[in-house]
């Protein structure tokens, strides 16, 4: 399992570069990406989250009995579209908190396959939230820096809290910790 960058990195608030279609590399990437994601109980991760400063970013947003996780290498919104919806967000950069994110409820985006073939996908609910999302982190943006300013406050002070308390990644609350 590869090792998840937390909050206040500063690697996380960095530009993620294009890949290469060619790269061969982003196949293995991928596959690592995609056992942590499904280790921490994530629905999405990108490569910045664990170190790498390539677009490239893994979501299964399927049931969960059932795994169908979905690679997306140089992803880009083409469209967002609806009324703004907010709802709470957990990271697994920023393990023991939700934040309430305010976003449109879908998104059309383009990406690449790791066979260099482009598609298009468009999802709302949970699959247009976390194409926004982990799209968010390819462009340095963390929860924090999509909350509103009165939610970041309470997020950061409530994050401090959670990594006082041994917040993990997976966690997106501490009362699991505190009886452990």
């Amino acid at each position: 399992m590869l090792k998840i960058v937390e909050s206040p990195d500063p690697l996380l608030n960095q530009i993620a570069e294009p890949c290469d279609l060619k790269d061969k590399s982003l196949k293995k990437l991928a596959k690592q990406m995609e056992r942590t994601m499904y280790a921490t109980d994530g629905v999405g991760i990108a490569a910045p989250q664990v170190g790498v400063l390539k677009r490239l970013i893994v979501i299964d947003v399927s049931p969960e009995d059932v795994r169908d996780p979905l690679v997306l290498v140089n992803p880009e919104i083409l469209e967002l579209d609806g009324e703004p919806e907010t709802d709470e967000e957990g990271c697994l950069s920023c393990p023991g908190v939700t934040v309430p994110i305010t976003r449109k409820p879908w998104a059309r985006v383009k990406f690449f396959d790791l066979d260099g073939q482009e598609w298009e996908i468009e999802g709302d609910g949970l699959l247009g939230r976390c194409l926004q999302h982990e799209i968010d982190h390819l462009n340095g943006i963390t929860l924090f820096e999509s909350a509103s300013p009165r939610e970041r406050i309470k997020a950061l002070k409530a994050y401090e809290e959670a990594k006082r308390m041994g917040a993990k990644p997976g966690d997106t609350s501490t009362e699991a910790r505190k009886v452990r």
